[in-house]
């Protein structure tokens, strides 16, 4: 047995769904840019530029239902609403048909963002950690197993903001599919199970501010609720 200096911290996870068990979560990846309306709102061709992948610590983690504090350092919070893929068993440079055997489950996620840190950082060519991997940025809900719902490739995806709708798509707009994302993923990094996947927002970004209600829909996942207190 290893002895540690300090206690281990508890091991990030998130919920599955009519389960009290939990899916531990080891690293997230999101996927940059894969709706071809968002690239074009964020000012990009989404025609010329395959998709690239940014981080978030797995320790940002919140689960639906929560109230979140506005985060510091930022006047403008954004919601990304995006379908997260769980994986489940190990691979490296595998191709876009083997890649499906590889995913435990889907969830629905929003990836929050300090937009006005993001943007300052694209300006100076820095890196994006703290607009994107700030405490409680990684909201996602619980886990539904592929083994139950199949695989996903199409089906609405929405976000409202107190009942308003700002963001609307469907699955099938993915500019990269889900079996493509997790072929290009494992080209770069051995992906491993307890890994998510964050797979990209729609056109319609934007600010939450204190008191604001954000839900989440994805069909056949139904949806999540995160709160700004």
């Amino acid at each position: 047995m290893t002895d540690f200096i300090l206690p281990p911290p508890t091991p990030p996870s998130v919920a599955i769904i009519d389960s009290a068990a939990r899916f531990p979560v080891r690293r997230i990846f999101c996927v940059g840019r894969n709706y071809a309306a968002h690239a074009r709102e964020m000012g990009h061709d989404p025609n010329r530029e395959p998709p690239f992948f940014f981080m978030k610590p797995s320790d940002t983690l919140v689960d639906d239902g929560s109230a979140i504090p506005y985060p510091p350092l930022t006047n403008n919070l954004h919601f990304e609403g995006e379908l997260v893929v769980a994986i489940g068993k190990s691979a490296s440079n595998i191709k876009p048909e083997h890649s499906q055997s590889h995913i435990w489950g889907y969830a629905i996620g929003n990836d929050l963002t300090r937009r006005d840190l993001q943007s300052e950082a694209k300006k100076l060519g820095r890196p994006w950690d703290w607009g994107k991997g700030f405490d409680r940025s990684a909201i996602c809900g619980p886990l539904h197993p592929v083994a139950t719902i199949g695989a996903l490739d199409k089906g609405a995806i929405e976000t409202t903001v107190n009942g308003k709708i700002r963001q609307s798509a469907d699955l099938a707009d993915l500019i990269w599919s889900i079996p493509e994302v997790i072929s290009i993923l494992s080209t770069s990094v051995t992906i491993k199970p307890g890994d998510l996947i964050y797979t990209g927002t729609p056109a319609g970004i934007g600010p939450l501010i204190c008191g604001d209600i954000c839900q989440i829909s994805i069909e056949q996942l139904g949806k999540i609720t995160t709160t700004i207190a």
